[in-house]
């Protein structure tokens, strides 16, 4: 079963990606200037613990893979995958100052559950102390926790390589990480589906932008054929 790639309909332009693309079309064989890259390591690895910052990476390089999978630009991706998680071991109140200062479209729930804080206030650093201009790596650094409808590509290829960056272990993530190269939309629907149901056996809210993500990637599935499994249920 193969799913249109709905996020690859979206274009945000091309923006250099400030000094980062400097090096012009060559450094896409070289992941950007290693300069730039280095001076970008040198300041996560102070803000973060080394299991954070092996995390960041392996979830830059995952990206990566992805991205040749499905055509998206691999710079961007590295980008996106090694600042993603930038504030996620700032203190609580500095992420929270960050995510209420935001003027991005930040919902109630997001406002009100710290665990949410620092996918906003991370895009918010990424442009303020990464200088980083490309608003898909912004958005893709801001919706990378709760998601949403009409993702770019970008935006979900970040939110699976989050999920399956070879630091996971949990339960599925061997059928997820074959998932995520094999069907792009069946793979969020999928991660979606856990996020929601996790999220309900542990009686969290959740965000308007996660509900309208799920909704639409279970349109998808429901549309190319794929059924539920209903175990002991019938009316």
């Amino acid at each position: 079963m193969l799913f249109t790639a709905i996020g690859s309909t979206i274009h945000y332009g091309t923006p250099a990606l400030s000094s980062v693309n400097r090096c012009g079309k060559d450094c896409s064989q070289s992941l950007l200037n290693k300069k730039i890259i280095g001076q970008y390591k040198e300041i996560l690895q102070g803000r973060m613990s080394k299991k954070r910052y092996t995390h960041s990476l392996n979830v830059a390089m995952e990206a990566v893979r992805l991205a040749d999978r499905y055509g998206a630009d691999r710079d961007n991706a590295y980008v996106a995958g090694l600042l993603h998680d930038n504030a996620k071991e700032l203190p609580i109140e500095q992420q929270r100052a960050l995510v209420l200062g935001s003027a991005r479209e930040v919902c109630e729930i997001e406002q009100h559950t710290p665990a949410l804080f620092h996918a906003v206030a991370g895009a918010e650093l990424a442009a303020s102390d990464f200088h980083i201009e490309n608003p898909d790596i912004l958005s893709a650094i801001r919706y990378h926790t709760i998601a949403r409808d009409g993702m770019s590509l970008l935006e979900q290829i970040l939110y699976l390589a989050d999920l399956i960056s070879i630091d996971r272990d949990y339960k599925d993530v061997k059928r997820m990480r074959k998932l995520a190269f094999v069907d792009l939309d069946l793979a969020m629907y999928e991660a979606l589906k856990f996020s929601v149901a996790d999220s309900v056996a542990r009686m969290n809210t959740i965000p308007p932008q996660t509900m309208a993500a799920y909704n639409q990637y279970t349109a998808l599935a429901v549309k190319a054929g794929l059924k539920p499994k209903l175990k002991g249920r019938s009316r």
